[in-house]
């Protein structure tokens, strides 16, 4: 069964940045395509970012896009986010997803296999 799971949170200070890495196992042929979620303090889990299985495919929120930068290296199965000019409201706990098919998607409901999280805390 596929397994994915998240590292590299902690507290970095406005316009710095991070890098979340989300390790994957359990799969036996195709690699699994990769979401990205946060959810901030009350608010609903949003998604962020996705890469498809071969890395040819890669989608950004408005809120993210030009700061953050997805990208996979299959021969380790992982799957790196890179976080630069972070801002107070990138704070929240950081989810990666897994999902065995084609493409890649933001949508929550298609992703099967869960980690845990990361919390982000973006503070002065």
């Amino acid at each position: 069964q596929l397994q994915v799971v998240e590292s590299g949170g902690g507290l970095v200070q406005p316009g710095g940045s991070l890098r979340l890495s989300c390790a994957a196992s359990g799969f036996s042929k195709d690699y699994p395509s990769i979401g990205w979620f946060r959810q901030a303090p009350g608010k609903g889990r949003e998604g962020i970012s996705c890469i498809s299985s071969s890395g040819t495919i890669t989608i950004y929120s408005d809120s993210v896009k030009g700061r953050f930068t997805i990208s996979r290296d299959n021969a380790k199965n992982t799957v790196v986010l890179h976080m630069d000019s972070l801002k107070f409201e990138d704070t929240g706990t950081y989810y990666c997803a897994g999902r065995l098919g084609p493409g890649c998607s933001r949508a929550a409901g298609v992703y099967d296999y869960w980690g845990q999280g990361t919390e982000v805390t973006v503070s002065s």
